[in-house]
């Protein structure tokens, strides 16, 4: 064998293990299986997150299920065909439209969610994201994409219920990414505020956190991440941020967040914070970890809500 087929062999792979390892960084950062479960079940994971408040939240779910919903459906910019459910506690109210987490579920992410806005008079659309459950897609693009999904929800809400219609949108964690990213876009007037819990200022810096968290090497795992999201996302993770985004902001916002948040840490609820532009507040709930600071302390969470959007 000539020596130039043995350079040649060893750069085809080294370019195969490349383009591996980009694809696995793709699959686990990015991909959803989107599995369809059975409509009766009620699977509340038991990790860290949800250990302390299993039972709550199942019953929450239960709860709301007893309720009755409307269902109704969009389509996105691409094509995906995008599901919601309608929960209404006063005719003519004010409509929360609800966004959960990261690879996340509508029902397990916010039927606590559901509760605590009847509890403040609100209406709610409770959004299945893309890649979830209730909507097609496969793909997670950390709010960059769920953006647009935002905006033409808002838009609907407003096609749907009228004109006056007060909108306030909420999410959790990646979803109060998604809605702090659409706050500085096009959305119609009837957008009164943003409920933002637990939300991380930059896609990748949520991404840098957790690679660290794994004790891998950041520095060299993340340029793969990146590239995994142009080549098989097809978008690009640094296009546009929440940070970005709240110094552009006039919609007033309601940050709120654990402060014994170890996922997302509440360091970057404060950078959002201090870099919003429009009427704002920072509510930090004692020892509250992710996702939880309303079932850590609901009194305080309710009236400090209440209070802003008085």
């Amino acid at each position: 064998m000539e020596w130039y087929h043995i350079v040649l062999i060893i750069f085809f792979v080294i370019f195969i293990l490349f383009f591996l390892f980009t694809y696995i960084c793709f699959k686990k950062t990015f991909y959803s299986k989107n599995k369809k479960r059975n409509t009766d079940e009620i699977y509340v994971p038991d990790d860290e997150i949800h250990q302390e408040y299993k039972e709550t939240i199942y019953q929450d779910v239960k709860d709301i299920r007893k309720l009755g919903h409307t269902p109704y459906s969009i389509t996105s910019f691409d094509g995906l065909k995008l599901g919601a459910k309608y929960f209404e506690c006063i005719k003519g109210a004010p409509i929360e439209i609800m966004f959960h987490g990261y690879r996340g579920n509508a029902e397990i992410d916010l039927s606590t969610g559901v509760k605590r806005a009847f509890k403040c008079g609100r209406n709610v659309l409770l959004v299945s994201q893309r890649g979830g459950s209730g909507s097609e897609g496969h793909i997670i693009s950390f709010g960059i994409n769920e953006r647009h999904d935002c905006v033409e929800w808002a838009k609907f809400v407003v096609k749907e219920f009228g004109s006056d219609v007060k909108i306030i949108l909420t999410g959790v964690s990646m979803g109060a990414a998604t809605v702090l990213m659409a706050g500085s876009m096009d959305l119609p007037s009837n957008v009164i505020g943003i409920i933002a819990d637990c939300g991380y200022n930059e896609p990748k810096d949520i991404i840098l956190k957790v690679i660290v968290d794994m004790k891998l090497p950041p520095k060299l795992i993340y340029p793969f991440i990146k590239l995994s999201a142009k080549i098989f996302g097809k978008f690009d993770l640094e296009e546009y941020s929440p940070f970005e985004s709240v110094q552009k902001m006039k919609v007033p916002v309601f940050f709120v967040h654990g402060s014994g948040d170890t996922y997302v840490p509440c360091y970057m609820s404060e950078k959002l914070y201090a870099a919003c532009n429009s009427k704002k507040v920072l509510v930090t709930i004692k020892d509250g970890k992710h996702g939880t600071a309303y079932m850590k302390d609901p009194e305080t969470y309710i009236e400090e809500l209440n209070k802003f959007f008085k």
